[in-house]
């Protein structure tokens, strides 16, 4: 061990011991280390969780406790702007480095440099690492040298290249290893954060179907490969079916690392020829993900303004509470559209196919703002994430990233016709259709479909 003093870890999206870039490079580095997690409610710009992801938050830091307790680490909890808090640590601690995993929102970044610079002007050991996405946004540019605005030519470019790096090993643990040092330091208990809900206690569904922290996010990355990934390309749009991998809430808290998922799939390929269609196609969802980050990076206002400036003009309705409350509620009428939205409330998720009808319904047929829809994605989805919920967003809105010469309009029954045929899925969700007790469809889809056609012809 060195004797130069303490290095902090800050934990942000990136809540594993697999995989884990900046832990371990503090490992390496020899000094005692501090494992800090900051709850940040308060930094400019940075936006406060939802109340899904809070829930989700809890447990997922509760597994990473977890885990670095059985490496020797404790997990020091803190809350408050994240700038000021880190800085305080450092003088408590006496630390002279400081590593990160690095995010890619605007107000997290400029949150970064400005410790980064500060902390280095003092004479720290300040580095940043690269463990959320698997291809930094500055490096995949376009021939002229500008951002990809497409995905597919998106999706050649980071392909054609070299291959995402394999993935780091935990650091080591039991009793042949060489014991880790640390600083133990007054923590806060992470039930006073209030990250759950109370009364009412809404997240039972939330436990039945959820397991935060690395060892639920990779046994379902298992069970994907054993049950999931072969039957993908024919199975991955029937919302009745298991046939998705659930990562994304692990993903999106960093409870795995894409690359362990890359190579984890890649591996799989070779392994099971057979599954190479449906692995393909899964990989191309995971570069999705790369494509919400890479847009983020390079066009901050993703989250909150039109990609597309025609857009601005575009005549939104203003809905009543009660209109507003019959889509959130799953009340609508429409039975495909109801069983997206009950899901998303029981789960804390919604089948991917299922999301772009109901997310259509609302700002095509019922002419509402898309950001009224992502924020209510934003405060009940466990995945809610901030590149990610936005793009797809807007992707449905038609403000976008789309080539497409037309304003898309998701037909639901047409999808259910479709992807339901049975009505396997509604009735899970929706068990009083064709009752007395399902109300008659709040909008006319004919009808609403040629208003919103109407509209977009106005900004064209």
């Amino acid at each position: 061990m060195s004797d130069t003093g303490t290095t902090i870890v800050w934990f942000r999206d990136d809540l594993r011991v697999r995989d884990n870039p900046a832990l371990h490079a503090a490992v390496l580095r020899g000094d005692p280390i501090v494992c800090l997690y900051v709850l940040d409610d308060e930094s400019t710009g940075i936006r406060p969780l939802g109340g899904a992801s809070r829930w989700w938050l809890h447990g997922s830091l509760t597994a990473l406790a977890a885990e670095l307790r059985e490496i020797g680490l404790p997990l020091t909890l803190r809350r408050g702007p994240a700038e000021a808090v880190v800085r305080g640590l450092v003088e408590q601690t006496d630390a002279s480095a400081v590593f990160w995993n690095r995010r890619y929102g605007e107000a997290e970044r400029a949150v970064d440099a400005a410790l980064k610079s500060s902390l280095r002007d003092d004479g720290l050991t300040v580095d940043s690492f690269q463990g959320s996405v698997l291809f930094e946004p500055w490096t995949v540019l376009t021939g002229q040298g500008g951002y990809y605005k497409v995905f597919t030519p998106f999706w050649r470019s980071v392909t054609s290249g070299s291959p995402p790096r394999h993935p780091l090993p935990a650091p080591a643990s039991g009793a042949d290893a060489e014991p880790l040092h640390h600083r133990r330091l007054d923590s806060d208990e992470l039930d006073s954060w209030g990250l759950l809900p109370t009364r009412p206690d809404w997240a039972a569904g939330l436990r039945e179907r959820w397991e935060p922290g690395s060892a639920g996010a990779h046994s379902r990355l298992r069970s994907f490969l054993r049950h999931g990934v072969g039957d993908y390309v024919d199975e991955q749009d029937f919302p009745a079916e298991d046939a998705t991998s659930g990562l994304s809430p692990h993903l999106r808290f960093g409870e795995i690392s894409p690359f362990e998922v890359w190579h984890a799939v890649e591996q799989h390929r070779a392994r099971v020829p057979g599954d190479a269609g449906g692995a393909s196609a899964f990989l191309r969802q995971l570069v999705w993900r790369e494509f919400a980050y890479h847009l983020l990076f390079h066009l901050p206002s993703i989250t909150s303004e039109n990609m597309r400036p025609e857009f601005d003009r575009f005549p939104w309705e203003k809905p009543s509470r009660p209109e507003l409350e019959r889509w959130q509620q799953g009340r609508t009428g429409i039975p495909l559209v109801d069983a997206g939205m009950r899901e998303l409330w029981e789960t804390g998720v919604m089948h991917n196919r299922v999301r772009m009808v109901v997310a259509s319904l609302l700002v095509k047929n019922l002419r509402v703002d898309w950001r009224v829809g992502e924020a209510w994605f934003w405060d009940t989805l466990v995945d809610a994430d901030p590149a990610s919920n936005a793009l797809n967003w807007q992707w449905v809105a038609g403000s976008g990233p789309d080539a497409a010469p037309y304003f898309r309009v998701f037909n639901p029954e047409l999808q259910a016709s479709k992807f339901d045929k049975h009505g396997a899925y509604v009735q899970r969700y929706v068990p009083e259709v064709g009752t007395d007790a399902y109300p008659e469809p709040m909008v006319d889809l004919a009808e609403s479909r040629r208003a919103a056609l109407d509209a977009y012809a106005t900004i064209r």
